[in-house]
């Protein structure tokens, strides 16, 4: 008898604390904003943040793309020169996001 009050007890306590969960849940989830931004919205507001990010995604996809239609047509130094260009230019969006990295930690 004193097993089955036992577990009787552990039962309650069990589902009082998945509803303590439940409410938890609907509390955090009240607190955060209700508005949504949009795609355009948070591209407009990261490359305020930090713009030379996009600006160098921007020139390694340029040189990429150059690089491939030279490539494509058979000319070899100018495909040659974008490609390098195009390593340039991912080097400059990494350091460009390292120093975003840092200049956030820093705030």
């Amino acid at each position: 008898m004193t097993d089955n009050m036992t577990s009787q007890s552990t039962g309650v306590k069990e589902e009082f604390t998945e509803l303590d969960w439940i409410t938890l849940k609907s509390d955090i989830g009240s607190e955060q904003n209700l508005y949504q931004e949009t795609a355009g919205e948070k591209f407009q507001r990261k490359f305020k943040e930090n713009p030379l990010v996009p600006i160098g995604c921007g020139l390694t996809a340029g040189a990429l793309c150059y690089g491939l239609m030279s490539f494509s047509r058979g000319n070899r130094k100018t495909s040659q020169n974008m490609m390098r260009l195009r390593v340039a230019a991912q080097g400059f969006t990494i350091a460009a996001l390292m120093i975003g990295i840092v200049k956030t930690s820093l705030k």
